[in-house]
């Protein structure tokens, strides 16, 4: 039905509603600090191939930085970034430029980083960021394994060879966390911040990134090269950040901010938020379909077998959202957060992290390993434990999950 897209225009009028960057102001403001920190200064970027990784890298590029090496266990999508790197005019490509599909977590990274170390400025995207892969005991420990677990062995690793700048990336789920993705993302940050007195450590949480890959938007452009029907949930409504606003907001985070700070986009949620189901529909207007709404999914799915290229109608099939961990808003901060809301026109920071003692840290690490080490172990065990070090999490459980759905 579609082969070619440009969803740059759609994006900016439809969903994030804004013709240039959020963030023009303050990269014009602190352009000649950017520059002083990045120009010929060696980069480390684990998760590069994603879509916040990939458009930080851009973001990095127009200072110049001398070196980059690029780490993620998406070997395609690190081919991709390679030839879109190349093939473009508009990027700083370094000449000692060098990506390795490798795990972060795995022993061959350590050489790569003593090899080519030390770097100035290292910054990890390399994370399980749906709140979909809670489904069951072995989704949880592989998501809290790669969210924090390996976070803490790189933190150890960094203070061999410590960088000038380090930033990880968390989510906005981290703010009173109503599922695992979101809790794991906060004891992250409580991890990262343990370190922040010896490592100079900036986080960010973050917006929706419209249109990135696994994202529902995204999907709705797969299903529709495929001839597929879209199913969208009813009621829930996000944040929204471009690509490119994405990976500017982490260049600006991770090397302008203080060590301990939590960055996040200054969005309202009156005027900056928009439903899924407002996206399906609008999309399918852009394109010049009409939609056409579906009591259930078979019927969607039935009625998609018969689309061809002269079909002006598309099906989809909305419900009402079910499952477990899904929360209705979004929020940055909690009460209990002071804000400096006075330094950047489109960010705010928050000061006061909490900040463990590195002693704590390692009781939850043993009991966390404790807990994934038995034989039986429930989803409960997990959230049971998270609640005891998170007191804001206050998991929404229903026992479905999103793999059960379209």
């Amino acid at each position: 039905m579609i082969t070619n897209l440009n969803l740059n225009p759609f994006i900016k009028k439809y969903v994030i509603k804004r013709d240039e960057s959020i963030f023009k102001t303050d990269l014009s403001n602190y352009n000649d600090e950017l520059q002083n920190k990045i120009s010929n200064k060696s980069v480390l970027v684990i998760g590069g191939a994603g879509s916040i990784g990939s458009f930080f890298i851009k973001a990095l590029l127009k200072f110049k930085p001398t070196k980059l090496v690029v780490v993620d266990i998406n070997e395609n999508g690190l081919t991709e970034l390679v030839r879109d790197l190349r093939s473009s005019t508009i990027y700083n490509v370094p000449s000692n430029f060098v990506t390795y599909p490798v795990d972060f977590g795995d022993k061959i990274f350590d050489k790569i980083y003593r090899n080519h170390g030390p770097f100035e400025i290292v910054a990890n995207f390399a994370a399980h960021k749906h709140v979909r892969t809670e489904k069951d005991i072995f989704s949880i420990e592989a998501m809290i394994e790669n969210n924090v677990l390996k976070a803490r062995k790189l933190l150890n690793l960094l203070l061999e060879f410590q960088p000038e700048h380090f930033f990880c990336v968390s989510s906005d789920k981290a703010a009173n966390p109503v599922n695992i993705m979101g809790a794991s993302k906060k004891l992250m940050e409580e991890l990262i911040i343990a370190y922040s007195s010896v490592i100079p450590i900036k986080t960010a949480r973050f917006a929706n990134v419209a249109f990135s890959n696994g994202s529902l938007p995204q999907g709705f452009i797969d299903r529709l090269k495929k001839n597929q029907a879209w199913s969208c949930p009813l009621g829930i409504k996000r944040f929204f950040v471009s690509p490119e606003e994405s990976g500017q907001l982490c260049l600006i985070a991770s090397v302008l901010g203080e060590t301990g700070d939590i960055f996040f986009p200054k969005l309202d949620k009156n005027n900056d938020t928009v439903f899924f189901e407002n996206i399906a529909k609008d999309l399918l207007n852009y394109l010049g379909l009409e939609i056409d709404i579906c009591e259930s999914d078979e019927e969607a799915k039935r009625k998609a077998c018969l689309l061809n290229n002269n079909t002006k109608s598309f099906p989809v099939y909305f419900f009402k959202s079910d499952t477990s961990g899904e929360k209705s808003y979004e929020e940055f901060y909690t009460g209990n957060e002071v804000l400096d809301l006075k330094t950047y026109k489109s960010l705010g920071v928050i000061k006061n992290s909490i900040k463990r003692d590195i002693g704590e840290i390692d009781i939850i690490f043993k009991n966390l390993e404790t807990i994934f080490s038995k034989k039986n172990v429930l989803k409960s065990d997990i959230i049971n434990l998270l609640k005891k070090y998170l007191p804001n999490f206050n998991h929404i459980e229903t026992g479905k999950n999103l793999d059960s759905k379209m």
